[in-house]
């Protein structure tokens, strides 16, 4: 009997009932994860934000070695395009992973928050190719894309604003520094805090 008592007592143990602490913790956990699931758009890519500034560093060393503006700006808009396609790939990937949908409501504010600041942007590019205002374009390209960034980042993870935070404190300084500054911030921004905050997002939110 003695060598039957110490077995009853560790089934005993396994059949215990959860603590309902602990269950209740649980379920906080699981209904804070629903719900921020259900109000935040989370497939913003990492992975894909990092080939996005390897793609704008390699244009920001075309660009700077280009000798007439017109050619400098065909490498930029290409960039832009090419920038645009990966981060769309991207996202659709991440989110088809995560289960997530490219057109739940999260999404679309994201979206609405994230596409007004790039239509101005647009907009201020065709003036200023139409008076030729090449040097203006670089910091008004960060301010935008950095504003786009923290309006459709308010609906995303924490991390996208601070990251739109630094393409404007980049423009606000290309407007500071002489005009041939340009290519180098745009490296900077468009290239190197992509890659940056990309590895960040990658490693904390799931790709």
């Amino acid at each position: 009997m003695a060598k039957i008592q110490p077995i009853r007592q560790a089934e005993a143990q396994d059949n215990e009932p959860i603590a309902l602490s602990d269950r209740a913790i649980d379920n906080l956990r699981f209904i804070r994860e629903t719900m921020e699931r259900s109000t935040h758009f989370t497939a913003v890519p990492g992975y894909g934000g990092m080939l996005m500034g390897v793609t704008a560093t390699v244009a920001a060393y075309i660009a700077a070695q280009q000798i007439y503006l017109r050619n400098w700006l065909i490498v930029w808009i290409t960039e832009a395009f090419l920038a645009f396609a990966i981060g769309l790939l991207a996202m659709w990937q991440k989110s088809k992973i995560a289960g997530e949908s490219m057109f739940s409501a999260p999404a679309r504010k994201f979206a609405f928050g994230f596409v007004p600041p790039l239509m101005a942007g647009i907009a201020i590019t065709l003036g200023l190719w139409r008076y030729e205002q090449y040097e203006m374009m670089p910091p008004i390209w960060m301010l935008l894309y950095g504003a786009a960034v923290v309006t459709g980042g308010a609906f995303s993870v924490k991390i996208v604003p601070v990251m739109g935070w630094f393409f404007m404190a980049m423009g606000a300084a290309a407007f500071l520094l002489p005009a041939a500054y340009g290519n180098y911030l745009m490296g900077a921004s468009f290239g190197l805090t992509h890659i940056v905050f990309g590895a960040i997002i990658a490693r904390r939110y799931g790709g």
